[in-house]
């Protein structure tokens, strides 16, 4: 029977435990360049299986929050490289989560001031976080405007540079952000998607730019280096659609003909209600699962959201999932892993000094001694 704290490979990447960092955006990027303060930051968290970083735009169109990191700038790389020495010196593995957050942005992010990109020109009823003269705040996103189809292949073609800049800057692989209402989820559900395009209408239609990432990731880095992050019916940034199974199935089974390393779900409403639904019937995440396995998929299996010790242990021991990702705990625990073996207490986080700041918040958590 496997175990939490077991060793697992994901396709070429070689895990010390099954316990995952999930992805945590924390705003201390200046001109998205990640700082000294990043390398202690992820280092400290190195026991971890793996590290996926702070969601990271790959280009900056696809900013769409202040003083969140980049790759595509040599500066940015620079202090990724100082992340990824940091991590790997610690004994830890890491991968970088692409991010193009498509219309949840705000045009002072955007170059030229221009509007927000998305699949059809339609605002989200979300929010932002700013920096301005008095500091962080969180303001509503900006009117978007509709993408050409001419322009997609550019964008694809910035998740393709930016995978291979990633490799460059020693990260062990990159996680896809298909998720939480961004770039690509907005083309996956028909609440963002209104085209009549071939990107848009039918199921297949929608879930072809993701497709066409995934073509050229994986032909970049390999399938092996590559994972990808899913939200099935999170109403985060204003996501929706009223058939979220046979959506999602679809997009399972099309995953697993690449040969990922893994795939990362979130379960429910992104850091609330696991049993949170769109449409007429509760979420089958066991259908989902199987839809994957059943068309060929053999990556690792990676859950999360709201997952404690006993339910993070349950999950692998039952074979419901190879691995688990937490988010807030490692915030506060930069030795969760230590903590959950030994199911010794948490820390609690400081909401205050989630987004934006230095030090205070940060690096500051003490570890058991």
């Amino acid at each position: 029977m496997p175990s939490l704290f077991d060793p697992l490979t994901v396709g070429d990447i070689a895990l010390a435990n099954r316990i995952v960092m999930a992805p945590l955006t924390r705003n201390r990027s200046p001109r998205a360049v990640p700082l000294p303060i990043t390398a202690t930051y992820y280092a400290q968290r190195a026991s971890a299986g793996l590290l996926i970083t702070e969601a990271t735009a790959i280009s900056q169109q696809g900013q769409g929050y202040a003083d969140v990191p980049g790759l595509y700038e040599e500066e940015q790389l620079a202090g990724w490289r100082r992340v990824t020495d940091a991590v790997h010196a610690a004994g830890g593995r890491i991968v970088v989560q692409l991010w193009h957050v498509g219309r949840i942005s705000h045009t002072s992010l955007q170059p030229g001031g221009g509007a927000p990109v998305a699949p059809s020109a339609i605002r989200a009823q979300a929010k932002t976080y700013l920096v301005g003269p008095d500091g962080g705040g969180f303001a509503p996103t900006s009117e978007p405007r509709a993408l050409r189809t001419d322009e997609l292949p550019g964008i694809i073609e910035d998740y393709r540079r930016a995978a291979r800049a990633a490799i460059d800057a020693g990260f062990d692989g990159v996680e896809i952000h298909a998720a939480n209402g961004y770039l690509i989820d907005q083309f996956l559900r028909a609440g963002s998607n209104r085209r009549d395009d071939a990107y848009g209408g039918s199921i297949e239609n929608r879930a072809r730019l993701l497709g066409e990432v995934l073509d050229a990731v994986t032909r970049e880095i390999g399938a092996g280096r590559t994972g990808i992050r899913i939200s099935p019916v999170t109403p985060a940034n204003d996501a929706s659609d009223p058939q979220p199974q046979p959506l999602f199935d679809h997009v399972a089974r099309k995953l697993a003909g690449y040969g990922l390393a893994y795939v990362h779900v979130i379960e429910g409403a992104t850091g609330g209600d696991r049993d949170f639904r769109q449409g007429d019937a509760a979420f089958d995440y066991a259908a989902l699962k199987a839809a994957y396995a059943d068309a060929g998929g053999k990556g690792a299996w990676m859950v999360n959201n709201g997952y404690d010790r006993a339910s993070a242990i349950a999950a692998v021991e039952s074979g419901a999932a190879d691995l688990v990702a937490f988010g807030k705990p490692f915030i506060a625990n930069p030795d969760l892993v230590r903590r959950l073996r030994d199911d010794s207490p948490l820390n609690v986080p400081d909401n205050t000094t989630f987004y934006g700041g230095t030090e205070k918040g940060y690096t500051d958590y003490p570890a058991l001694a």
